[in-house]
């Protein structure tokens, strides 16, 4: 932009009758400023007043925000023109103006800073402005040139101001304006600040909100550009850095109605989850939200994060400490000016008279009237003697910003006397280079400068016009006679990291424990995360449940098959491994009964092979006795293997064995009870005898029926070894706690029953021919045994498969399943032992008066049946 009167500057000239008529508005509301008179003048922007009401522009006094502030600024030129070293000759003066808290009043007052521009473009052009009726305007003492302004306070203000200024390139220099629009430097070019903008600050409180441990906050704003701007910078950063969530963001009208701040309170108890409360606000709207707060019986329950418009203020608390407790609040690092603090002490109406507000403050401050104040008096009003003292007479407490008051007056100063010598080098006092201040020039002064502020701290500004970030943390705390005296605490600092001491925090409740403000609570081990669409810190805790183990905070995956989760379900570990063992309480009864029917079936065998010559043993068949005792051997000795460890030895000699045994036993049955049938069969129709009777015959029947099985074993061998494996999925129990792993054959039920297949097809087959052979005649007395025998085998294999095959889902199946089979196995071969060898070695051992030959007294029976084969007797001794 071209300096004001340049050719290139055509809107400008555009503007200035309106302008002009502006002016002489705000000059007449500038009667009531603060003028300094000196060779540079700076410009001043105080709220001395509050906002005004009912149509009025200005309203209340206010001491700290508007006194204190404007006082400061008189105190830094003072300082700054008793410098010998800063500004040699050249004296600063000051034209202060009030803005009473409002944007629109305080544009009509900034107009005056320009009025000195505006008066001489228009002398240059006398036609360009007339009064009504053509006559020309009165000439008044033209007004002083400002150069620079302090100010203003608020944001809002700031930004109607700046707006205005930049059209005349007059740099302006802001106290206690953050919001973060001021930071556009292609808007507001000419601006700057000696404080850090809201930027920063919502950075703060987000590092604040996340070294906390909330995820879920919401954010309360006063309307206008500092609270909104605030929150929308805390919003966009937590955003960006992630982790955090907003549950509402509510904004308080400028003018709230009745009722307002309860109405904001039941929308934030709409997310009680969200205890978290960033607030943006000004000092009124604060203090009515802690109101309602208390009004709803809310006390301790939202956890306030206030900026710096709280800050370390008791004015938005006072009264409300128990709603305020807990409270952290962030603050530009500052510190208590010591020389302000005596001279402000030291002010009396006597020799402050500069200041034309002093005497409202007086009235304010010792809360008496003065008989000259204009103002109707009140009897029952103390009168002010003068003699009172600020500090003696009344409480008093240096205003937070003045600091940056004093160094934004100190940054206009360095950087006009880097322009001084620049301009002016070698020469004490103003020359004319400097008589007509170039604003732009003095902006890139102003950027340049780099000095210890009042604080000692650096002042500097970056391409934007922002002063560094540098805060302050406190947090207020209750009184507690063994902690502290209580109120505000510093607990931290933040320059671009936070450095935050969690234990010097105290909460309500659990002093030491940092409450909660979390859209849902952590979840426990072995539980996902199942998030909530469109509100990534919120999410439902789901079990891992199963086979399932936690994986991540948001996964579950099924554990390996050879393994299960933890108790937990946040890891897996190995699924334990069973087997039938010797010891198990399941192995013994069939292992009782293997060891007796072994114990039994040998006992038979010597007693036959000692006894093979007498009538008895002859009479049974020897051949195949010793052929079915061998198989009843067999059948109990297959116990064994079954209880043994599995291995590939084991269970080769399972599938060999698990058949064999039952196989040679009901081929010899049935080979003997088909000898039988057919020898009957044959004697009712002819005297000869039937073929393949012999002994020989006889075994050669039975091998072959047992070769089958030997076969089609061999050949089962042969096409898929043998090997043990470890079946994880047999008793895979709904419960993991319950799973096991079982170690066995490579053996499925199917294969197992298709080894005893064959065996029940002979089984089946005897008991066929049994019931056929049942009108034998007692001539042939193993006929009835072997009937009975049959009768009672199908009985047991009956029972055995339901219990078999009706226990393949339980968690005991490996136990139930071996030792059912093992029982059923015995059970068999002891009937066939019990019932067809037992009464015969019980005869030859304790009756062996009995096992003698008899005569032949049936003389159907000679002239019916074939004489027996050499070797075998027809009948037994009875």
């Amino acid at each position: 932009m071209a300096r004001p009167g340049s050719a290139r500057e055509p809107p400008l000239l555009a503007l200035l009758p309106p302008l002009l008529v502006l002016v002489q508005a705000g000059a007449a509301g500038a009667a009531g400023s603060v003028r300094l008179a000196g060779g540079l003048t700076l410009g001043g922007l105080f709220p001395v007043h509050a906002r005004g009401a009912a149509g009025r522009a200005c309203g209340q006094l206010k001491k700290e925000q508007g006194v204190h502030r404007l006082e400061a600024m008189l105190y830094a030129l003072d300082r700054v023109n008793a410098d010998p070293e800063l500004l040699p000759g050249v004296r600063l003066g000051a034209r202060l103006l009030d803005t009473c808290s409002r944007d629109t009043y305080a544009l009509e007052q900034a107009l005056t800073f320009v009025q000195a521009l505006i008066q001489g473009r228009g002398d240059g052009d006398e036609g360009a402005v007339r009064c009504p009726g053509g006559v020309p305007p009165l000439r008044a003492a033209p007004p002083e040139r400002v150069v620079a302004v302090v100010g203003a306070s608020a944001s809002s203000v700031s930004i109607m101001v700046a707006n205005v200024l930049r059209l005349f390139a007059i740099p302006q220099i802001s106290y206690a304006s953050t919001a973060p629009e001021l930071s556009d430097s292609t808007r507001y070019d000419f601006f700057s600040r000696v404080v850090p903008p809201d930027s920063y600050q919502a950075q703060a409180m987000v590092d604040i909100v996340r070294a906390l441990g909330w995820n879920y906050v919401s954010t309360l704003a006063s309307e206008g550009n500092y609270g909104e701007s605030g929150v929308e910078a805390f919003v966009q950063i937590s955003r960006e850095a992630g982790g955090v969530c907003i549950a509402q963001s509510i904004k308080i009208p400028r003018e709230p109605k009745p009722g307002e701040f309860n109405k904001v309170i039941k929308r934030l108890m709409e997310t009680p989850n969200a205890r978290g409360i960033i607030i943006f606000a000004n000092e009124d709207d604060i203090r009515r939200v802690l109101e309602a707060a208390r009004q709803a019986n809310l006390t301790g329950h939202f956890l306030w994060v206030g900026s710096d418009s709280w800050g370390a203020k008791t004015s938005p608390i006072l009264n409300l400490e128990d709603v305020a407790v807990g409270a952290i609040t962030i603050l530009p690092k500052r510190a208590s000016i010591d020389g302000f603090d005596q001279y402000f002490m030291t002010r009396s109406l006597e020799n402050n008279r500069r200041n034309i507000w002093f005497a409202e403050f007086w009235e304010e401050n010792f809360n008496c009237k003065l008989i000259s104040s204009g103002t109707q008096s009140d009897d029952s009003a103390r009168k002010c003697t003068g003699e009172e003292r600020i500090g003696r007479d009344s409480t008093y407490e240096q205003e937070g910003k003045v600091q940056f008051v004093i160094d934004a007056v100190y940054a206009i100063a360095h950087a006009l006397h880097s322009m001084h010598q620049a301009l002016c080098p070698g020469l004490t006092g103003l020359c004319p280079a400097m008589e007509t201040t170039d604003g732009r020039m003095l902006l890139q002064y102003i950027r340049a400068v780099r000095f210890n502020g009042s604080a000692g701290t650096p002042v500097m500004f970056n391409e934007n016009g922002d002063a560094p970030g540098r805060y302050d943390i406190f947090q207020y705390q209750a009184a507690n006679g063994s902690a502290g005296s209580g109120g505000y605490q510093a607990v931290g600092q933040w320059a671009e990291t936070l450095r935050l001491d969690v234990e010097a925090l105290q909460w309500s409740g659990d002093p030491r424990e940092v409450p909660a403000s979390q859209c849902s609570l952590p979840c426990g081990p072995g539980e996902r995360k199942k998030m909530v669409k469109g509100v990534p810190c919120c999410w439902h805790c789901e079990a891992c449940d199963g086979y399932r183990f936690q994986v991540d905070e948001f996964t579950c995956e099924a554990c390996p098959g050879d393994m299960r989760p933890t108790r937990n379900h946040t890891g897996c570990r190995p699924t334990p491994v069973v087997r039938l063992t010797w010891s198990s309480p399941w192995a013994a009864p069939p292992l009782l009964l293997a060891v007796l029917g072994s114990m039994a079936t040998t006992t038979v065998v010597a007693t036959f092979v000692r006894h093979n010559d007498t009538p008895i043993v002859r009479a049974s068949g020897r051949e195949l006795s010793y052929v079915l005792l061998t198989g009843i051997f067999l059948i109990y000795a297959i116990t064994f293997l079954m209880v043994a460890e599995p291995g590939a030895a084991v269970c080769a000699g399972r599938r060999l064995f698990l058949g064999l045994g039952t196989t040679l036993s009901y081929s010899a049955l049935l080979t003997k009870t088909n000898r039988i049938y057919r020898i009957f069969e044959q004697g009712k129709r002819s005297v000869t005898p039937p073929p393949f009777i012999s002994p020989t015959s006889q075994l050669v029947i039975t091998f072959s029926l047992t070769s089958v099985q030997v076969v089609g074993v061999m050949a089962w061998l042969g096409a898929q070894p043998p090997h043990s494996v470890i079946d994880y999925e047999e008793q895979r129990t709904v419960d993991p706690e319950q799973a096991r792993g079982v170690l066995k054959c490579d053996m499925s039920d199917m294969s197992l029953i298709g080894c005893l297949g064959y065996s029940l097809l002979l089984m089946v087959t005897c008991t066929v021919y049994a019931i056929k052979a049942r009108g034998v005649p007692e001539t042939f007395n193993e006929a009835k045994p072997i009937g009975f025998t049959m009768y009672t085998t199908c009985i047991i294999w009956l029972a055995f498969v339901p219990i078999f095959f009706g226990t393949a889902q339980s968690a005991e199946k490996i136990y139930i399943q071996t030792t059912t089979l093992t029982v059923s196995l015995s059970l068999s071969a002891s009937v066939s032992l019990g019932m067809l060898y037992v009464p015969k070695t019980y005869v030859i051992l304790f009756h062996p008066e009995q096992n003698v030959q008899k005569r032949k007294r049936s003389l159907k029976a000679t002239s019916t049946v074939a004489a027996p084969p050499k070797g075998e007797d027809t009948e037994a001794p009875k």
